[in-house]
């Protein structure tokens, strides 16, 4: 039996061939996963009813085994009906998971933080090469998607 909280042989087995600057989505229930990925993409669907698992708990399990260089949320566009919300309540916890983790980028030590970029541009950086995984969850947040971009093992 693993002592890693991430149990999942699929998941595990792509993260170990990972490497710097591997990516991998953590996609929300709502996100089209099957046909916006990179080329390279392997697709695990951990649906199992509405809700279960979350992105976050996606999140906490990954950063438990990985070292990440960022870890990028889809950014609402101005004229989208949900901007006018503000940011979304799971960034929140996002953020959270990151800072108790100790997440840090790069050999520098600097505390990694979770930055948005454009819907367009993330759908982008999603279909480029280095998109390994896209782990689909059957989360029902709104703009709970967040692409890791992986670093490197230090000593």
């Amino acid at each position: 039996m693993l002592k890693t909280p991430l149990l999942h042989p699929d998941i595990l087995a792509i993260a170990a061939r990972c490497g710097h600057h591997a990516k991998i989505l953590i996609a929300d229930g709502n996100y089209p996963a099957s046909t916006a990925k990179g080329p390279n993409a392997q697709q695990v669907c951990l649906q199992l009813i509405p809700g279960v698992p979350t992105v976050a708990q996606v999140l906490r399990a990954l950063m438990s085994v990985l070292p990440f260089d960022a870890i990028n949320t889809m950014g609402i566009p101005a004229d989208d009906p949900y901007a006018k919300f503000g940011e979304p309540p799971v960034w929140k916890e996002l953020r959270a998971i990151a800072a108790e983790t100790g997440a840090s980028s790069g050999a520098d030590g600097a505390k990694l933080t979770i930055e948005p970029i454009s819907k367009w541009d993330f759908y982008k950086a999603v279909a480029s090469p280095d998109h390994v995984l896209t782990i689909q969850t059957a989360d029902q947040a709104l703009w709970a998607n967040v692409l890791l971009t992986v670093g490197v093992r230090t000593a």
